[in-house]
């Protein structure tokens, strides 16, 4: 039995990761577990999923349908994890993967600093990228040194 879909094509805040998600070198999207999944490359590893929940007895389960979760850098983790948007996505958390809460605080998709958001997929995606897929990265810079 397939899972649902858990998203919405026309979210304002995945419209635009997706522009960003998808401006890295040969970056994919695929639904997986009912969630748009980012990938470097067809077939390749993800290195970001839009929509995540925490893990736990129902009642203290977090969903958050503006989360992006992704692998930050070791010595960036720690620094997120004190950050308030933050949480620990269920599946993913134990294997170091945060996630941040697009729509923390009330925010809007126009209030998130997508500069932000693109460094961040960067570390992410060059942790799962292969070799050919990074160097390509590094000649054209990437989203985040273009500014998107």
């Amino acid at each position: 039995m397939p899972h649902p879909i858990m998203f919405d094509d026309d979210d304002p805040y995945l419209l635009r990761l997706r522009r960003v998600a998808l401006a890295f070198p040969q970056a994919t999207e695929k639904v997986g577990h009912g969630r748009p999944q980012f990938r470097a490359g067809d077939g390749g590893k993800v290195f970001a999923v839009y929509g995540a929940g925490t893990k736990g007895p129902a009642s203290r389960r977090v969903m958050y349908d503006h989360g992006l979760v992704l692998m930050p850098e070791e010595d960036d983790r720690h620094a997120l994890a004190e950050d308030p948007r933050t949480f620990v996505p269920a599946y993913y958390g134990p294997f170091g993967w945060i996630g941040l809460d697009l729509a923390a605080g009330g925010a809007g998709p126009d209030d998130v600093d997508w500069q932000e958001i693109a460094e961040l997929l960067d570390s992410s995606y060059r942790q799962v990228a292969d070799a050919t897929r990074v160097a390509l990265l590094d000649a054209d810079g990437g989203p985040a040194a273009r500014g998107i």
